[in-house]
């Protein structure tokens, strides 16, 4: 995986592999850290890697890896003195996705969601010392993708399913089948709340997350679908902050294809 991560004070490239983490300028100039991975740690069967990336408060950047453990890597304004700061130990199998909050977290919130390969989710509060807010558990299916928007986790799973809960207290808000086969990517808008989800079925669909004002209840409605002829897809992104226009590749594809407003 590769995420660019912005902080207040900089913005880094890091880059996730079966070796290690890797971490660049954010033109990809020069390498500022490496993180080798302890394959001495695993059984000789199990695959070792990184996965599952994201920014966190002022001056942290986390990342998962495949015996469930969240890195926490506290970065300095400038220069390579990297550290790791904490290491966050929930989940008792392979992190697949990382996500920070993207809009405004209402109190009590968190404003950080781990997701792993069971599908368990857990929510965090960030700060000098990250602490856990909840856990969402499993239901038998793996979570591939989560995204936190204004306290509502947005979780995409193996069975095509996307979830919508509470950040603060892991309630169930919405489920929408939205893929016949398994979900590959999710993205958001922070602008706008639209939501985007890729998956193996080639389908690509936005949809639009809300709250109301009145009830405070979590509304989520189809916006658009388009479908990438014979392409399983496995990336999606918005490429501006409003969502009004998105790029999508597949499996064995070494093209992009962009779609914006007609």
């Amino acid at each position: 995986q590769a995420a660019w991560c912005v902080l207040p004070s900089r913005v880094l490239l890091v880059l996730t592999s079966q070796k290690g983490i890797q971490m660049y300028e954010s033109d990809g100039s020069i390498m500022v850290y490496w993180h080798a991975l302890d394959v001495a740690e695993h059984p000789p069967a199990q695959a070792v890697f990184a996965r599952g990336i994201a920014a966190a408060g002022e001056r942290f950047i986390c990342v998962g890896t495949s015996s469930g453990l969240v890195l926490v890597f506290d970065i300095p304004p400038k220069g390579t003195n990297v550290t790791v700061s904490e290491v966050l130990e929930q989940h008792r199998d392979a992190i697949t996705d990382i996500a920070a909050e993207l809009g405004q977290a209402p109190d009590g919130a968190g404003d950080l969601v781990t997701a792993d390969d069971a599908g368990s989710l857990c929510v965090w509060s960030t700060g000098e010392e990250f602490t856990l807010v909840g856990k969402i558990p499993a239901f038998g299916c793996t979570c591939s993708s989560v995204k936190l928007w204004n306290g509502i986790v947005a979780a995409g799973y193996g069975n095509g399913q996307i979830r919508l809960y509470e950040a603060a207290t892991g309630l169930l808000r919405a489920e929408v089948n939205a893929h016949a086969r398994w979900i590959y990517a999710l993205d958001l808008a922070p602008q706008t709340g639209k939501l985007l989800s890729g998956a193996e079925d080639s389908f690509v669909h936005v949809w639009k997350l809300s709250r109301d004002p009145d009830t405070d209840d979590v509304e989520i409605e189809h916006c658009h679908a388009e479908c990438v002829t014979d392409t399983q897809v496995c990336g999606a992104r918005f490429c501006d902050p409003e969502g009004k226009s998105f790029a999508v590749t597949g499996y064995d594809l070494s093209e992009i294809f962009r779609y914006g407003p007609a």
